[in-house]
C-alpha cells in the first residue's frame, strides 16, 4: 500500500509574510517562467516517448512518470509563491 502525504505551509493567516515582497516576487518569478517553459516542453516529448511505450509494453516507465511529476511540483512550487502568496521561502530550480 502506498501511502501519501500532503503537507501545507504554515502561513499562520499571512503573519510571518513579508508585506512588500509581493511587489517584487513577479519580477523575481520571471526566471523560473523560463525554466518551466523548458521543463514543460521535455514534459511533452517525455510523455509522447512514455505513450508509445506504454502502448508497446502496457506499462508507463517509472522515468518518464517522475519527469513529469517533477514538472507538476516545480509549477505549485512557483505558482505557490508568486500568485498564491503562501511562502516567501524562493522556490528551487530543482523538478524534486
Amino acid at each position: 500500500n502506498a501511502k501519501v502525504a500532503v503537507l501545507f505551509p504554515d502561513v499562520e493567516g499571512g503573519k510571518k509574510l513579508n508585506r512588500g515582497l509581493p511587489l517584487v516576487k513577479w519580477f523575481l518569478a520571471i526566471p523560473h517562467y523560463i525554466v518551466g517553459a523548458v521543463y514543460l516542453l521535455i514534459s511533452l516529448v517525455v510523455t509522447v516517448i512514455a505513450w508509445v511505450q506504454t502502448s508497446i509494453t502496457g506499462k508507463y516507465p517509472k522515468w518518464a512518470g517522475e519527469i513529469v511529476f517533477g514538472t507538476i511540483s516545480y509549477w505549485n512550487r512557483v505558482q505557490g509563491y508568486m500568485l498564491l502568496l503562501v511562502t516567501d521561502k524562493y522556490p528551487t530550480f530543482r523538478l524534486k
